[in-house]
């Protein structure tokens, strides 16, 4: 079949579903977010609803649960609406999970809540804590990556690339382009994110001149990350796809991992993502973070402090003891101001970047993965698995040894060659 035929068909087969996606809250609309979630789902065509529960169920539910939430009906609703769906009394092809991040309690239901349906259930869903100024951008990809794994699950059982395909990630601080023929990357470059467009044609033409092939023998091109409706555009993509099912995909297919359970870490330069993945299609994903303080920009601006480079900073934390400097803030810039004044006080340059990477972890792990079970293998992917303190920090942190596979920097671009190449 050609590519042309296969592109028609696949979004004949996404037109004709409309993903039903159950949304199972506390506080969205008392948080102002409501209306965003909704026209989010407008935008991507799939149907939001919140399941439909009475006062004896949610009673009985609230009992059953063992938990006192008398003080808090949006709580005791959240969590009979999290029964309704487990047990099958509504009708639901994915999940939302949300809650504020300020509450506490609220994070202990999601929590179980979502291990309640995960239980009972294979429906993909997407726990996301927000906050009193959450736009629907923000929840975008989130939501992109149920329809994705609901509609698209033909495209992620891929297990091998095939022909000469291209993929092209245009992230928020870098852009990422791979060749790739038979399961080989020919050729691979990445330049610091700008013009959406200009960096994109950039890299691409790069990656191109490094494989030693021309523009018009690649057979297909996926495109992913912030920039990649531009981009898809630009390039008359076969795919355009978000990051988070892109990445898991991509995730295990370059460590290897073709069967069984995994979790994906992805440090980017602004935010986090943590999925966890069977045969390489997710189940459950979560991205953010309260702060840039758990990002690799927080780790860039430690290595100017520290006068080297980020990967260079990666090797002098491998020879300090990141116990011995403090740091214990989520605030990227109340984090600084620590390990300055570590530094003021004598703290070694080596400490203070074990301690940068730690820091990090401690708070991808607090942050994300109090959304997440923790699931082995463990991938680390992304530019900060390069930075060699990071993967340290993190089975230091987790407690076993987590898999840094080749490539981890371009991840979505791999990904982006790998799931096209089911369009060539």
């Amino acid at each position: 079949m050609g590519t042309a035929r296969k592109k028609e068909k696949s979004r004949e087969r996404e037109r004709e579903e409309k993903i039903r996606i159950a949304q199972v809250s506390c506080g969205t609309v008392y948080g102002n977010v409501q209306k965003e979630i909704e026209k989010v789902a407008t935008e991507i065509g799939a149907e939001i609803f919140v399941p439909e529960v009475d006062l004896d169920y949610v009673a009985s539910k609230v009992d059953e649960f063992g938990y006192d939430l008398k003080n808090s009906i949006g709580l005791s609703v959240a969590l009979a609406r999290g029964y309704a769906v487990a047990e099958g009394l509504c009708d639901a092809d994915a999940v939302f999970i949300a809650g504020c991040h300020k509450c506490p309690r609220g994070a202990i239901i999601r929590t179980e809540i979502r291990k309640i349906i995960q239980d009972k259930t294979t429906l993909p869903l997407v726990m996301y804590p927000f906050s009193e100024r959450t736009k629907a951008g923000e929840l975008m990809t989130r939501m992109e990556a149920l329809i994705t794994i609901v509609k698209r699950r033909w495209i992620l059982e891929r297990r091998k690339q095939e022909g000469l395909t291209a993929g092209i990630d245009s992230g928020s601080t870098t852009t990422k382009a791979v060749i790739m023929q038979d399961d080989e990357v020919l050729g691979a470059t990445w330049t610091p994110t700008g013009d959406v467009i200009k960096t994109g044609e950039r890299v691409f033409a790069k990656a191109l001149e490094i494989a030693g092939v021309k523009r018009e023998d690649i057979e297909a091109i996926g495109t992913t990350g912030y920039g990649r409706y531009a981009l898809g555009e630009h390039f008359n993509a076969d795919l355009v796809q978000e990051e988070l099912t892109v990445n898991s995909k991509a995730a295990m297919y370059l460590a290897g991992i073709e069967k069984g359970e995994a979790m994906i870490i992805d440090i980017g330069g602004m935010d986090n993502k943590i999925i966890t993945a069977k045969d390489g299609i997710p189940d459950n994903f979560t991205m953010g973070g309260i702060c840039a303080g758990a990002s690799g920009r927080f780790l860039e601006m430690v290595a100017r402090r520290l006068g080297v480079d980020v990967v260079e900073m990666g090797q002098l934390a491998m020879e300090g003891d990141a116990h011995k400097v403090k740091t214990d803030s989520y605030c990227i810039v109340f984090g600084i101001q620590d390990l300055v004044s570590a530094l003021s006080s004598g703290a070694r340059r080596e400490d203070v970047a074990a301690a940068a990477c730690h820091s990090v972890v401690e708070q991808v792990k607090e942050q994300l993965l109090q959304e997440i079970d923790l699931r082995q293998p463990a991938i680390e992917v992304g530019g900060t698995a390069l930075v060699e303190g990071v993967p340290a920090a993190m089975n230091d942190v987790l407690g076993f040894d987590v898999i840094v596979p080749k490539y981890p920097q371009y991840i979505g671009a791999v990904g982006g060659a790998l799931l096209s190449s089911s369009f060539r």
